[in-house]
């Protein structure tokens, strides 16, 4: 006979719902090998993780290696996509957290619409004592008894309302707090969680305990009265004669599930560029008018002060040699007296050039902010310089036709990603980043000069996104028509090299 406690709805939302945890975590572990590392402290200083996935001992000397150079590569088997591709990792996770977070307001929207929100949320004080007599029957290699299901016993009750009121909003709480855009506008917000750091280790925590509670889920199906489980799972029915049919479908699915997440993986590696365009499509809309709106407020906001000034900070890429720049260490051996900012326009061919005593007489901007790499560290510093915006200003008005700005290191890329001579770092700014109040290019450092390995003698400070925008040993600004023109299209070197997004908000 039917069972109205397993709709069609049901069994459907569960069904995407094991698809996309598992893009999310497999992502997400992607993520991780890029930086096997966690911390509580913001600084993320090497020596003070509270866990690691490594053996591998970093030296304390900051600007003597990148974070790169911590990065593992997975198998594809496993993570998603795999070997060293934490861009389309981040893509993927997105993507993931869009679906997710649709299917699950369509989940609990149906379970409140119809009242059966009452089958795993406790209405009474002794699910408590009940749960406990459960647990110890499972603790002792036991089963309850099958009247102890209506459906669900009064321990399966207090996990499920605590997976889906508790676990999942902080999943989600975490990797909002995050992203570059949430941290800039609500500091509060973030700090409250620990900063980064604390809601990345979070996050871990609960990613941890949800795959805990997937893996005792998926497998007490198939061992605590599998003969009703199963058929009211797959057919929605309490007729146990099915149960043979119901394994075989359940076996079957499970199966072409894991061949989807391992097929995606590979997939998507072999052709990169394009899986980078497609995700990027699907999920800037939502990067865009979920985030864009935010502007970031480091010069207003009184959260983060001296006190949670950096005592480490890493870096990711090392100061140009002698075959990448021999200009840049002439410059450097010479105190910087002789470097010049070249500010122009490649659609009028107008160009100035100003010294960096030059840029100090401009109006001065200054506030503390939180920098965050796309591999997971973070360190919180004094920034000190001038706004982009005014450092335009000084070519005059904005060319007719100019929609984006371009800024060009000294330093070259750390790697192409189809191993092709490396190319001068670059990154791309739209117009909404160039007039944001906390977009410098700054000078100091916790009111010293750059350091060498951070930048020197100027480097760029895009508040509302994540480090990879972010160029240091700059050389020159410009204003470009569009970016497509530009090195692989893409809006940046790490754009073009690691597949992130342009949109570096979240």
């Amino acid at each position: 006979m039917d069972d109205p406690n397993f709709p069609l709805w049901l069994q459907a939302t569960h069904l995407i719902n094991f698809v996309l945890i598992g893009i999310l975590l497999r992502s997400g572990w992607e993520m991780l090998t890029s930086l096997p590392r966690l911390w509580w402290r913001n600084d993320s200083k090497p020596g003070t993780e509270w866990l690691k996935f490594t053996r591998r001992e970093l030296p304390q000397e900051e600007g003597v290696y990148t974070s790169l150079m911590d990065e593992r590569s997975a198998s594809p088997v496993f993570t998603l996509p795999g070997r060293k591709n934490i861009g389309l990792a981040r893509h993927f996770h997105g993507l993931g957290v869009m679906l997710w977070m649709l299917n699950g307001i369509v989940y609990v929207a149906l379970l409140f619409g119809t009242g059966l929100w009452r089958r795993i949320v406790p209405t009474e004080w002794s699910v408590f004592p009940e749960a406990w007599a459960s647990l110890k029957i499972y603790a002792g290699l036991g089963t309850p008894g099958i009247e102890h299901f209506q459906p669900y016993d009064a321990l399966q009750m207090l996990a499920y309302t605590g997976v889906l009121f508790v676990l999942a909003p902080l999943l989600i709480v975490t990797g909002l707090a995050m992203a570059p855009a949430v941290r800039s506008r609500f500091p509060r917000f973030v700090k409250l969680l620990g900063g980064h750091q604390g809601a990345r280790s979070l996050h871990f925590i609960a990613m941890v305990l949800m795959t805990l509670f997937i893996v005792m889920h998926v497998g007490l199906v198939f061992l605590v009265h599998a003969e009703y489980n199963l058929p009211h799972m797959i057919f929605g029915v309490t007729d146990t004669a099915r149960y043979a049919q119901a394994f075989t479908i359940a076996i079957l699915t499970i199966v072409v599930v894991f061949a989807f997440w391992i097929g995606l993986s590979y997939a998507s590696l072999l052709d990169r560029p394009r899986t980078q365009k497609i995700l990027v499509a699907l999920t800037e809309p939502a990067r865009r008018f979920g985030l864009g709106w935010m502007r970031p407020r480091m010069q207003d906001q009184t959260v983060y002060t001296e006190k949670d000034l950096s005592e480490f900070h890493w870096t990711n890429g090392l100061p140009p040699t002698q075959d990448e720049s021999p200009e840049w260490l002439a410059l450097r051996d010479g105190g910087w007296s002789d470097w010049r900012l070249e500010i122009g326009s490649t659609l009028d061919g107008s160009s100035v050039t100003v010294s960096l005593d030059d840029l100090k007489a401009m109006p001065k901007t200054e506030y503390i902010a939180v920098h965050t790499c796309m591999q997971g560290w973070s360190a919180t510093s004094r920034w000190t310089g001038v706004r982009l915006a005014e450092v335009l200003d000084l070519l005059g008005p904005r060319p007719e036709g100019a929609r984006y700005v371009m800024i060009t290191s000294h330093g070259l890329a750390q790697e192409m990603w189809d191993h092709r001579p490396r190319e001068p770092f670059y990154t791309v700014l739209d117009l909404k980043m160039v007039a944001e109040a906390d977009t410098i290019l700054a000078y100091e450092r916790n009111d010293r000069p750059l350091d060498i390995h951070l930048g020197a003698p100027l480097r760029l400070r895009v508040e509302s996104n994540h480090g990879y925008k972010m160029v240091k040993w700059v050389r020159s600004v410009e204003w470009i028509r569009d970016y497509a023109d530009y090195g692989d299209g893409r809006g940046g070197t790490r754009e073009d090299g690691a597949m992130q997004a342009f949109n570096g908000v979240i």
